[in-house]
């Protein structure tokens, strides 16, 4: 009989720092996927360099033309799926999203405008505000201009944060405390991006939700919670265990409506698709209520067996197995 099963690309590594992390994330949901339902590829992507990852290490250089391959059985693998876990250039800026529609492949993340829009984080963050979402103030730097500490501090305040403005969120960022210590950081941040952004502190409890939606329904997961003793969520409390995540997170009960619904919100202004997490900051406002702040936007969010949405996936009660099967169907209906 033949097999109707569809095969799916879980397109991971990409041209940033976070190529191992990407890779760890494509292991997870290599793990996730219904095997009964799907045939299921691992898809390694390097600069010029693509190819699929068998279970016995070898590997088959797709064909570019039509990301196809060539099996160890010698017949031509042809996808009917893509989904995307690279974290960084080019899978989560638009870039591979652009291949994909030339191809007209499906794949689980959003368009290319709205993954470029969420890759820039100075971009999104003004881009939003104008829909009334609350963002940290922030200040534009290209690589080569000149600018003044003393003006980012009387506009700014410190301390501050310095972030590549399109890059990943684990890499070349820093917390600067007096205006003596941007020099340094900035020369961190553009390692990683031509552009960066300074932005002003926020106060506050750091959380992490995941949503995504279907025609036919939409799934806001319960808010994960940061807390760690470094002086932000950087790359060794996200993935050296120096955290610790409280999923749901210790919200008051209006709080947490009010985040579930501002992602939704949030979601649909973007027309989003797939899986996406947010990042918030609830600080408190002058008269002590709690205020949310968007941080930024992950479309291709981890999805280790650790990572937050796997976690919230679990907290709310659901088999992830299911969810990603809701994703791809949505599309492939």
């Amino acid at each position: 009989m033949k097999n109707l099963k569809r095969n799916i690309a879980i397109v991971c590594g990409g041209d940033s720092s976070e190529h191992d992390v990407s890779m760890r994330s494509a292991q997870g949901l290599y793990s996730f996927f219904d095997k009964e339902r799907y045939n299921v590829y691992i898809v390694d992507v390097r600069g010029q360099n693509w190819h699929v990852n068998f279970d016995n290490g070898e590997v088959a250089t797709i064909d570019r033309n039509d990301f196809s391959f060539v099996g160890q059985d010698g017949k031509a693998v042809v996808f009917d799926y893509a989904y995307i876990t690279i974290h960084g250039t080019p899978g989560e800026n638009g870039l591979m999203q652009g291949y994909f529609d030339l191809i007209h492949l499906p794949y689980s993340t959003s368009g290319v405008l709205v993954e470029a829009m969420t890759f820039n984080k100075y971009v999104l963050n003004n881009y939003l505000r104008s829909f009334g979402v609350n963002v940290a103030d922030s200040m534009l730097l290209r690589r080569g201009e000149a600018y003044d500490e003393q003006a980012v501090e009387e506009r700014l305040g410190m301390p501050v944060f310095v972030k590549p403005v399109a890059d990943g969120s684990s890499f070349g960022v820093s917390k600067v405390k007096c205006a003596d210590q941007l020099a340094p950081a900035l020369r961190m941040a553009f390692m990683e991006s031509d552009e960066v952004m300074i932005e002003r502190y926020i106060q506050g409890t750091e959380i992490s939700i995941g949503c995504y939606k279907t025609q036919t329904k939409t799934v806001v997961l319960p808010a994960t919670e940061v807390v760690t003793s470094r002086e932000f969520f950087d790359y060794d409390a996200k993935y050296n265990g120096q955290v610790q995540e409280i999923t749901p997170a210790r919200l008051d009960p209006e709080t947490a409506r009010r985040v579930a619904e501002e992602t939704s919100r949030i979601y649909d202004i973007l027309h989003c698709n797939g899986m996406i997490r947010i990042d918030y900051i609830i600080s408190k406002d002058a008269e002590g209520r709690d205020q949310v702040n968007m941080l930024e936007i992950n479309t291709t969010p981890g999805m280790t067996v650790t990572s937050f949405i796997p976690q919230q996936v679990r907290a709310a009660g659901l088999d992830i197995k299911d969810v990603l099967t809701d994703i791809v169907e949505n599309q492939l209906g």
